[in-house]
């Protein structure tokens, strides 16, 4: 596929991997809707990228799932069509299980997981009329095996899985394509946004986030893996090999993490 004369719609595009999205696609002759919660900084992304004239703004909260259908509907008139939505918005988690009250783990399924499937399932008759379309939802590897200080997290991105495997097979027939995205550690603010057991932010940077990805290393290979149909696509360093551990030898993975200094 190509980007040309595509209408892609990203969410979370106000910071970090959604960000360098829209800066890498608004080189590419594509018109481009950015979301996120705050219009103030979609806007300062939009006067970073090429050709803003291209640009779309709509701010939504992916946690208001009741709001999704006219969300949608405003989508849609921005450029009279919709060819890919990237899922990319959500939140991550660092707290242990024991530590973290159970509005923590709402919280994180409401948007990580409810909040992007009202979205997709609010998009999807519009790409069964048109007989085309494109979700990208970016997961993580976290949405394959498990990791310390993210059991909400994880719940969130592996149900991700789940529903798009489903959304993958029923319709295919309206040529309609899913991908998957499963980064590894990306030098982003996820981590300083993440929630901790009260539901507040942990304000700080993890060594391995910092160590991880550039945001625009990351962007290079996510697009490749889209332009190639990938139905999935693990994307980071040596954290990858997790998800190879996982399905051969899960136990020497359990060890493995265990003996990690994981946060």
């Amino acid at each position: 596929m190509t980007f040309s004369n595509k209408v892609v719609w990203i969410t979370g595009a106000s910071s970090g991997i959604g960000e360098g999205l829209a800066l890498a696609l608004s080189k590419q002759n594509c018109k481009l809707i950015l979301s996120a919660r705050r219009r103030e900084n979609l806007e300062a992304v939009k006067q970073l990228c090429q050709n803003p004239e291209n640009i779309f703004i709509l701010p939504f909260d992916l946690a208001e799932i009741d709001t999704m259908k006219a969300v949608v509907e405003n989508g849609i008139s921005a450029f009279g069509s919709v060819d890919m939505l990237i899922n990319n918005g959500g939140i991550s988690q660092r707290s242990l299980i024991v530590d973290t009250d159970i509005s923590v783990d709402k919280k994180l399924m409401e948007v990580d997981y409810l909040g992007t499937v009202a979205l997709t399932k609010a998009l999807l008759p519009h790409f069964i009329t048109n007989k085309s379309g494109h979700f990208v939802t970016v997961t993580s590897l976290m949405g394959k095996f498990g990791s310390p200080y993210r059991s909400g997290y994880c719940g969130a991105k592996h149900a991700l899985h789940g529903f798009f495997d489903v959304l993958r097979m029923e319709h295919q027939k309206d040529n309609i394509k899913v991908i998957l995205i499963c980064p590894g550690f990306v030098n982003t603010n996820v981590a300083k946004n993440a929630l901790v057991g009260d539901g507040t932010k942990q304000n700080s940077q993890d060594e391995a986030t910092q160590n991880g990805l550039t945001v625009d290393a990351f962007t290079k290979q996510m697009l490749k893996a889209i332009n190639n149909e990938k139905f999935e696509a693990y994307i980071g360093k040596k954290e990858v090999l997790g998800v190879y551990l996982k399905r051969y030898f899960p136990k020497f993975l359990h060890q493995f993490v265990m003996k990690s200094k994981v946060r």
